[in-house]
Parts: C-alpha cells; sequence; structure tokens
C-alpha cells in the first residue's frame, strides 16, 4: 500500500484555525490528522504543501517510525512548532489508514486498552464578561453538562506580575466558579506562562483554599529551573508541557522533578507514538500525562485513542463543548462527554470522517489570538474584542 496524494483544508472559527490533512492511499482508503496552529496557519500549510510530496507520496503508511525519523532527521534543522505539528499530522493520518487496513481502532494498535472510557474536563466556557457573577452562570452550565473538570484562567492579560487590584479579582472569579460547582467538581488552574515563580507562587497561595487541582504553566516555558522555582513553591499539582514540540525536551523536565504532569499537544510533538513513547519515560519518574488539546474532532480523537492506552494517562482536555460546538460537526463519530467522560472511539482507525459541507462553510479566519489582550478569554478574534471581528478569508486547499 502506498499514499498517493494528500488533500489539506482550513476550518476557521472566530478565534482559532484547524488545519486538517487527508491521505489517500492506492487501496481506496483514506486517513485524517489535524492540529491547531496558534497564529501560524499558513505556515503550517506552507510546511505540508512542501513536506507532503518529499516524505508522505509514495509512502507506505505502515511504516511509520520510518516516516517520523526521515521527516525530522532529513530536514537537518533542529523541529520546532511547524515541523512537529507536520509530522504529527501526517503520523495519525498514517495510523488512520492503518487501523482501517486491519479494522482495528487505533488504541488496539497501540497495546490495548487498560481503561473503558476516558474522563474529560471542560475548557472554553468562560467566554463571558470577566466578572464573577458571569464566571459563577458559565460554571453552573459544565456541571449541567455533565463534566466533573473544569479549567480556567483567571488573570486577564496579567504578565509577570500582577496589581494588588487584578489579584483580588483573580481570587473572586474562582471563588464564584466553586461555589458555582460545588465540592466535588475538580478546579484546574490556568496561568498560560504569565508569571514569575513569585507571583506563580502567590496566586497559587491566595487560591489554594479553593482546592486545585493543578496549577498549569506557571511561568514561561523557555526556563526550567525557574518552573521548578515555581514548583518547589506551589503546594498544589504542577502541570506543564504544551509548548514542549520535541520529546527529547522533557529530559530536564523529569530530571529537575519540575512538574508533576506533563501536557504534550499530541498534534505539535510529533504524533501518537512519540507522545506514547514520552508517557511511559514520564511514568519511570512517577509523572502523570494529561495531553493539551485545542484541536477540533481529529486531534480530540488521536488524544482518546491515547488516553485508552496508556497506564498514567490523568484526564483530557476538551473544547468543543463549549466554544465552537458545531466543530463537532466537521468530523463525527466520537461519543459526547457523559458523566465527566468519553467513551472509547469505535474505529476502525481513529474512528472519524470529514464532513466537507460543514468543513467549506466554516472557511479559515484571518485570527490572531493574544492571551496578553485585554478580553482575550472572550475568545473572539483581534485580541478579544468581540467588536473588531476579522474579515474570513475561503481557504479550501487540495494539494494533489
Amino acid at each position: 500500500m502506498k499514499i498517493t496524494h494528500v488533500d489539506t483544508f482550513v476550518v476557521g472559527t472566530e478565534w482559532r484555525n484547524l488545519t486538517i490533512v487527508r491521505a489517500h492511499t492506492d487501496e481506496g482508503l483514506t486517513g485524517l490528522g489535524e492540529a491547531r496552529m496558534v497564529n501560524h496557519t499558513d505556515a503550517l500549510v506552507g510546511y505540508l504543501a512542501e513536506a507532503a510530496p518529499r516524505h508522505l507520496v509514495g509512502h507506505d503508511p505502515f511504516r511509520i517510525e520510518e516516516l517520523v525519523k526521515k521527516m525530522g532527521r532529513d530536514n537537518f534543522s533542529r523541529a520546532g512548532e511547524v515541523m512537529s505539528s507536520g509530522i504529527a499530522m501526517f503520523e495519525m493520518a498514517c495510523w488512520d489508514i492503518v487501523g482501517k487496513a486491519l479494522d482495528q481502532p487505533v488504541y488496539n494498535l497501540l497495546g490495548g486498552p487498560v481503561r473503558d472510557r476516558v474522563k474529560a474536563y471542560a475548557n472554553g466556557w468562560y467566554r463571558v464578561e470577566r466578572t464573577a457573577e458571569e464566571f459563577h452562570e458559565a460554571a453552573k452550565k459544565v456541571v449541567e453538562r455533565g463534566y466533573r473538570a473544569l479549567k480556567l484562567d483567571p488573570f486577564g492579560p496579567g504578565h509577570y506580575e500582577l496589581e494588588y487590584e487584578e489579584k483580588i479579582q483573580a481570587v473572586s472569579l474562582v471563588e464564584a466558579v466553586r461555589d458555582a460547582i460545588g465540592s466535588e467538581v475538580e478546579i484546574l488552574l490556568e496561568m498560560h506562562g504569565r508569571f514569575s515563580p513569585a507571583t506563580a507562587i502567590e496566586m497559587a497561595r491566595m487560591l489554594q483554599p479553593f482546592g486545585l487541582g493543578w496549577v498549569e504553566e506557571p511561568v514561561p516555558p523557555v526556563n526550567l529551573k525557574a518552573l521548578k522555582k515555581a514548583s518547589d513553591g506551589i503546594e498544589a499539582t504542577v502541570a506543564t508541557g504544551e509548548r514542549i514540540h520535541q520529546r527529547h525536551e522533557y529530559r530536564e523536565v523529569f530530571e529537575l522533578q519540575a512538574a508533576d504532569v506533563i501536557q504534550p499537544d499530541i498534534s505539535h510533538i510529533g504524533g501518537l507514538l512519540e507522545t506514547k513513547k514520552l508517557a511511559s519515560w514520564a511514568d519511570a519518574y512517577y509523572v502523570t500525562i494529561a495531553p493539551h488539546n485545542v484541536g477540533g474532532q481529529i486531534n480530540t480523537a488521536a488524544a482518546l485513542h491515547l488516553a485508552a492506552c496508556t497506564t498514567n494517562f490523568r484526564i483530557q482536555e476538551y473544547f468543543n463543548d463549549f466554544a465552537d460546538p458545531w466543530v463537532r460537526e466537521t468530523a463525527p463519530g466520537l461519543s459526547e462527554v457523559k458523566d465527566g467522560y468519553f467513551e472509547l472511539p469505535k474505529g476502525p482507525g481513529l474512528g472519524v470522517e470529514l464532513d466537507e459541507e460543514v468543513i467549506e462553510a466554516h472557511p479559515k479566519q484571518d485570527v490572531h489570538f493574544n492571551l496578553f489582550a485585554e478580553g482575550w478569554e472572550r475568545r473572539w478574534t483581534s485580541c478579544g474584542s468581540h467588536r473588531h471581528r476579522s474579515r474570513m478569508h475561503c481557504v479550501y486547499l487540495a494539494t494533489h
């Protein structure tokens, strides 16, 4: 079996673009891959257009390890987010094809399931004004949907430090959320790498009375000794990793024991097998894995297959029940979250298929999503302001 050509699609929402590839084989099977590239969609599409004829077309989809090795090695330059995402998308597509060829869900090809369902937490649910009242009402809707965990960043556009009144506002938002969801639903605190170690420690201490499941990315990801300093001062579990794009870059995280939970994004770190290897490595340090996921249904499907067969998996992030719920229609096939859990994908392959009509109805947008802009949590385009929606650009790319 050989891959003959690749289609590329871009699906646009008000705050994110989802890039999708569909690989075709000479036996009539197709496979899907997906990534959400923050603010660099055109760069990713350009890389895919170059890489597909060089690496994927003519390749046997069963030879996944060889594909990943060659795509990383033969380009010589160190793989960053764009290259690692392209590799991941092609790798996902190959697993999808292999699963279909063998009539098996992907998790059966990666060791088989170790659980019957996958715990999920909600993100993207607080697209509201940054007030205690609005956060309270939004959080209630998460619990009504059956979720047993949610994540939020209550810190506005904060960077390094916060003014005293901003600290008090952040506390009021988390307090309102805890009041809305009760004591049995988990709060995961997102810091988006905003703070100095001192500020991260202070805010975690101020918010600890509300029960924090973890504190995520307390400092920027490039200085792991600063992360270690923050981790040592934070009582709660510390999570990090969404902006680490090479498996080997986790070595210092593990050796410093700087985090308790790692959050690789399957679509940014080279794919399912790379993430599976990373999870096994993490397990040697008693570190759990909770993959980052701001993607659509294809990346979510890949994450669920990984969760199904990974012993040290913790919980899976999911946006699409609250942020752009129509995204679920772009690649139907997954179960809905029920009582806080996904059912395992049915397969074969990833278990989802494209709906091209939905994709064509939601073309690429000119999005710059800025987490350090006022009002970013509303997740509108142009720095979070609904008064400045971008003009949509129709992109439907066929690169075969």
